[in-house]
């Protein structure tokens, strides 16, 4: 995965950019503060919500659209742009049902201990890349969703630190993923499981 964009942000389009709500955000401090609110009111949506699973399409995308409801028109809905990271944008819903699918098989098959089950849906959300923006946090809720709603653990505390500021926690979590990248998911197991 590439991450070259400051803070890890995904670059906007302009297209994308129409989509943005209020209009009073003229910098990224200031979208950044109302995404945090907006995901923070999403968090304490998910303790009530009843997912029978995260890890399908409808669930994923309802998550994303309350994380950034307030924030963006186009909350939830697919990407249709190129980004530096993620695949093109009309695989984006078949890579996804592989994902489910796979997710399903790990759990009944216990193909793996539920923490790296946890991990690899983690990575592969990651890799995915479905939406515009807002994917890394995304992806962060949906495992926490699924940790503690269908595999019975802990959320994870993601390094004990913030992952949207640049810093060691950070460095550390992109590494994982870049090892995750080349089929070694230690790394990323350890950092979900702390």
């Amino acid at each position: 995965m590439n991450f070259e964009e400051p803070e890890g942000a995904t670059a906007l389009d302009p297209n994308e950019l129409d989509g943005l709500i209020p209009s009073h955000i003229v910098n990224r401090g200031q979208l950044n503060e109302l995404e945090q609110h907006n995901i923070l009111m999403a968090a304490f949506w998910v303790k009530t919500a009843r997912f029978k699973r995260i890890n399908e399409e409808k669930s994923l995308r309802l998550l994303h659209s309350k994380m950034f409801e307030k924030v963006w028109k186009w909350a939830g809905s697919f990407r249709k742009t190129e980004k530096n990271i993620g695949i093109l944008p009309y695989l984006i819903p078949v890579e996804l049902r592989n994902l489910c699918a796979d997710v399903d098989a790990w759990i009944e098959f216990e193909s793996y201990e539920p923490i790296e089950i946890a991990a690899r849906f983690h990575h592969r959300l990651v890799s995915i890349h479905l939406f515009p923006n807002g994917n890394g946090r995304h992806a962060r809720l949906a495992t926490d969703i699924l940790l503690t709603k269908q595999l019975g653990l802990a959320r994870s505390t993601w390094g004990m630190g913030s992952l949207d500021v640049t810093g060691e926690i950070r460095k550390r979590y992109i590494e994982a993923l870049q090892s995750a990248d080349l089929g070694d998911y230690s790394q990323i197991v350890s950092f979900v499981s702390t």
